[in-house]
């Protein structure tokens, strides 16, 4: 029998869809490891290129495919680029993850 999440409604194939565009999002072990330090607070490209020993162009394209899904957000402040995790953004994803892994 087929887990409610799969069954083919327009509703839970868009959800589906979503949950596993997140997935493959934060699957890549830089893009965690981004998302986990910025949990700890806003930081500049370059604070997280040292954190995590990556070039600051490496850095740069995993913030950016964050950014473009809407999971970071980031402000200038005067030469330096300051990146923060979208709580609100986050949120929706996860409660979204909670609503597939609870159903049967």
């Amino acid at each position: 029998m087929e887990p409610n999440c799969y069954k083919n409604k327009p509703a839970n194939t868009k959800s589906l869809k979503q949950a596993i565009s997140f997935l493959k999002t934060i699957s890549e072990e830089n893009r965690l490891k981004i998302l986990c330090l910025l949990r700890k607070g806003e930081k500049c490209v370059c604070e997280i290129g040292q954190n995590l020993n990556l070039a600051q162009n490496l850095t740069s394209h995993h913030l950016k495919v964050l950014k473009d899904f809407g999971l970071v957000s980031s402000r200038q402040e005067g030469l330096k680029v300051i990146s923060a995790i979208n709580e609100k953004v986050m949120e929706k994803y996860i409660k979204l993850l909670n609503k597939f892994l609870k159903e049967g």
